[in-house]
């Protein structure tokens, strides 16, 4: 197991910083995986972050169809119109999604969409929300709101570990049937289409179902740690 690892490839004095941190980490995967395999009762698991810098982009030539042999043929380059970023949170159970658009990425929009899921999650279940260590996540006006909002449990992913978070699955969804072969002259249209497909995916909306334990990825890891020459951890 990768924690009894990093132990014993420790000091008998005390832990390395860099073990320390590893360990912390490894108590994240578990946390967050387990809300994953076993979710508390009368609660909401949301897997929440920002996709942040969505370009509008306008393709200098229009894009030339798809046909028999030949693949569909956009320009190369591309007129920026602006940006805009979209925070969402993916409920685990029955892969809904609550969206909100915003032309900033700060605490202060972070704080917004925290108010919209208090909003409109029951206010009969408790919610944990699942996130990265994104410096915005923990700034002292959220965490006065949070406060003040004790059903709220914040879980955070290991520091490099976005993977560990459902909501970027859904992203790619997103960037892939919707914003890479996307057409749009402003941030306007670029915002609608988003919202559009954002209600098409809730009018028939798919979990993603994660299968592995924290044990079977936590015991990957030390395997390949075990294959660096002088890994520390």
């Amino acid at each position: 197991m990768l924690q009894s690892w990093v132990r014993r490839r420790s000091s008998a004095q005390s832990l390395t910083l860099r073990s320390r941190i590893v360990l912390e980490n490894i108590d994240k995967v578990r946390d967050v995986v387990g809300l994953y395999l076993d979710p508390p009762e009368r609660a909401l698991v949301l897997c929440v972050d920002e996709k942040s810098q969505i370009q509008a982009l306008d393709r200098s030539q229009p894009v030339l169809p798809m046909m028999p042999a030949v693949a569909e043929r956009p320009s190369h380059d591309y007129v920026r119109a602006g940006t805009t970023t979209l925070f969402a949170a993916l409920d685990t159970a029955t892969g809904k999604v609550i969206g909100s658009l915003h032309r900033r990425h700060r605490a202060v929009e972070f704080k917004k969409f925290l108010a919209k899921l208090d909003k409109e999650v029951p206010a009969e279940l408790e919610v944990h929300p699942i996130l990265d260590n994104y410096a915005t996540h923990k700034v002292p006006a959220v965490k006065k709101w949070l406060a003040a909002h004790p059903r709220f449990h914040l879980h955070f992913t290991p520091t490099g570990s976005s993977w560990l978070n459902l909501v970027e699955r859904w992203f790619a969804e997103l960037t892939t049937k919707k914003l890479r072969r996307g057409v749009h002259r402003s941030v306007q249209a670029l915002e609608r289409d988003i919202r559009s497909w954002l209600a098409g995916w809730n009018d028939h909306p798919q979990p993603f179902v994660w299968t592995k334990t924290a044990d079977e990825i936590l015991d990957k890891v030390a395997a390949y740690c075990r294959r660096i020459p002088d890994s520390e951890h």
